[in-house]
C-alpha cells in the first residue's frame, strides 16, 4: 500500500531547474524539503564545521565563523578524496534529518497533499527505493552548461559525478525537459501534481 500523502523524490542533473520545480510544486500547496536548506543547516553545526575546517583548512571558513560553502566546493573538488570526505560526513545526516521531515509533515492533521523532497544525488546515493516516486528535471547539456557557468561553477567537475541525464531519465516515472520557459516548467509541475496529490496517481 503507497503512503499516504505521497512522498516525491525530485532529482536531476546540475542546471537542470530543480529549485524552479520545486518551488513550483511548493506554489500548489505541497510540503517541500530543499536539499540546499538542509545541508544550510548542517554547515552551522560546530561539529561539522570543525570537521570540515580539519579537512580543507581555514580558507573554507568565512570571516563569520560558518561555513564558506563556494570555497569549499572549489576545494574539495581540487583535493584528493575531498569529495568523498563531503558526501560520508554529510549524507548520512542528510538522510536522517529528511526521514524525520517525513515524518514531521505525514503526522499532520490534516497532513499536505504532496510531499516533495529535492535530492541532487538520489540515483547516485542508491535512494531510488526510498520514495513513492521519482521525478526527474533534466535539459540539453548546453542549456545546463550554460546555467552553471553563469554561476561561476565548473559544470564538467560537477556534471561527472552524476549519472548521465537519459539514464536518470529511464529509471524516473515522471520527467521533464527544461530547456524551454519558467511558466511552462510550473504548467508541467502541475500536471504531476494533478497525478500524484493525495491519492496517488490517477
Amino acid at each position: 500500500m503507497r503512503s499516504s500523502p505521497v512522498c516525491i523524490g525530485l532529482t536531476g542533473g546540475i542546471g537542470s531547474g530543480k529549485s524552479a520545480a520545486l518551488q513550483a510544486f511548493a506554489r500548489r500547496g505541497a510540503a517541500v524539503c530543499s536539499a540546499d536548506d538542509v545541508v544550510h543547516a548542517l554547515y552551522a553545526d560546530p561539529e561539522i564545521i570543525d570537521a570540515v575546517q580539519q579537512r580543507f583548512g581555514p580558507e573554507v571558513i568565512a570571516p563569520d565563523g560558518s561555513v564558506d560553502r563556494a570555497a569549499l566546493g572549489d576545494r574539495a573538488m581540487a583535493v584528493g578524496g575531498g569529495m568523498r570526505f563531503l558526501e560520508e560526513l554529510l549524507h548520512p545526516r542528510i538522510g536522517e534529518a529528511r526521514l524525520q521531515w517525513i515524518a514531521r509533515h505525514r503526522a499532520l492533521v490534516p497532513p499536505p497533499p504532496l510531499l516533495v523532497c529535492e535530492v541532487p544525488l538520489l540515483f547516485e546515493a542508491g535512494l531510488g527505493d526510498r520514495f513513492d516516486a521519482i521525478v526527474v528535471v533534466t535539459a540539453s547539456e548546453s542549456v545546463r552548461r550554460k546555467r552553471v557557468t553563469d554561476r561561476g561553477q565548473d559544470f564538467d567537475a560537477r556534471a561527472a559525478m552524476q549519472w548521465a541525464e537519459d539514464r536518470k531519465v529511464r529509471a524516473a516515472d515522471e520527467s521533464y525537459v527544461n530547456d524551454g520557459t519558467e511558466a511552462a516548467l510550473d504548467a508541467w509541475v502541475g500536471e504531476v501534481f494533478g497525478r500524484w496529490a493525495v491519492d496517488g496517481p490517477r
